[in-house]
């Protein structure tokens, strides 16, 4: 595999990993721009802006994404978050000029009035859909509370309100503003060739609007607080907590990887085998979240109603004893096995290789390979993880309920 970067004239972002040895290429647009970039009147238009964008261009209409993309047997999609927008696809290598045209070309959509009315009602549809998931309602609070001031609390859906009065002016404007070529960075995984990624790019996106856009990135400082939210009709309680945590550009963060995989991950960990496996929740999970300048632990407990407390207790008996004593050798040496294994079986697939390259860019401007994360992953240490929990120790600075629960 090799590594290449540049930057075009006006000033999108290159980058490429290539390795002949596969049979597909992946190919993505990370465009710097999600709910923290928005301004209230426009809460929840960058996940609109995605969805019209395969809408379709002056030059294409929804049909003909549609149409193209099954054409060449291209897997692709989109996704929004806080942070960020991509919009990526992988196609057999002599698709990708086909793919790569199709892509650059949408991105500079259309937004017909008729389409943005039409899909603001799926929008809608999708906000109620959501709204009926306690999961999702609690990691809504959960953000809003614990980010309460801070960007990071911003809705990536937006909400009922705020997308019913989004109008297709406004997001002509939003894309206007945050679309512009140094605010994408293109990344490309796969088998293809360097020469063949720069005369795509010159070719379809150096006519691309200069300029980039600013972020503000100070880390926050949560308040905390309790917020229950109580449907009677629920099952299950679920909860959600949020801690402070290192950001996407604190070197800690690979030690907090390895923390909650030793904690709070899906199985074999010590959630797991205190609560989960005993039976006695559902789920309970600790994930570590980065994001730009600021990060989090977030924990979520689903069980029964009348074992909540007891649940909750244990929870905090687990992270009250790896504060005080740390992890333990072996725990660590599981972990990283554990990590080791989903970072080389997500490496053999171009596509599990782009959200690598991309996310590692956009964050840092820099490019690390399978054998780097490898090396960092083994090197992590007690020490390390030590002086993380000393900074960021594990806890529940905001906890958010949805279920039959009147309170805590």
């Amino acid at each position: 595999m090799k590594f290449h970067q540049t930057k075009l004239a006006n000033g999108l972002s290159v980058i490429g990993e290539l390795n002949p040895a596969v049979h597909s290429v992946a190919l993505g647009f990370f465009v710097r721009t999600g709910s923290r970039d928005e301004t209230a009147a426009v809460s929840g238009v960058s996940h609109f802006l995605e969805h019209m964008v395969f809408k379709g261009s002056d030059k294409y209409s929804a049909d003909d994404v549609n149409r193209i993309f099954d054409e060449v047997g291209a897997k692709y999609n989109a996704a929004t978050a806080e942070e960020g927008t991509l919009f990526y696809g992988a196609i057999l290598p002599e698709y990708l000029p086909q793919a790569f045209e199709l892509f650059a070309n949408i991105l500079r959509p259309a937004l017909r009035q008729e389409d943005f009315d039409m899909e603001k009602n799926v929008i809608l549809e999708e906000i109620g859909m959501y709204d009926d998931q306690p999961s999702f309602t609690a990691y809504e609070n959960l953000m809003q509370s614990h980010f309460a001031g801070h960007p990071l609390g911003q809705s990536v859906l937006g909400t009922k309100e705020s997308i019913t009065a989004l109008t297709c002016e406004q997001m002509r404007g939003y894309h206007r503003d945050r679309y512009l070529a140094g605010n994408v960075t293109l990344a490309v995984a796969g088998n293809t060739d360097w020469a063949q990624i720069l005369s795509l790019a010159e070719q379809h996106c150096s006519s691309w609007p200069t300029g980039t856009c600013g972020r503000v990135t100070h880390e926050a400082k949560p308040a905390g607080g309790l917020k229950v939210i109580t449907r009677p009709k629920s099952q299950q309680e679920h909860i959600m907590q949020m801690t402070p945590a290192p950001s996407a550009q604190n070197r800690l963060r690979f030690a907090a990887e390895i923390l909650t995989v030793i904690v709070g991950d899906h199985s074999g960990s010590r959630l797991f085998w205190d609560l989960v496996d005993p039976g006695l929740a559902e789920a309970a999970d600790l994930d570590f979240n980065e994001y730009d300048g600021s990060g989090s632990y977030m924990t979520y407990l689903s069980s029964e109603p009348e074992a909540i407390a007891d649940n909750l207790a244990r929870i905090q008996a687990i992270y009250a004893e790896v504060n005080l004593h740390g992890i333990r050798e072996e725990e660590l040496t599981l972990a990283q096995n554990k990590v080791a294994s989903r970072v080389v079986l997500r490496s053999e697939r171009p596509t599990g290789r782009l959200s690598s390259l991309g996310g590692n860019w956009i964050y840092r401007e820099e490019y690390r390979s399978v054998g780097d994360d490898l090396a960092t992953l083994r090197g992590i240490t007690c020490r390390d993880v030590r002086e993380l929990l000393d900074i960021y120790p594990l806890g529940a600075t905001t906890t958010v309920a949805v279920g039959p629960l009147e309170s805590l």
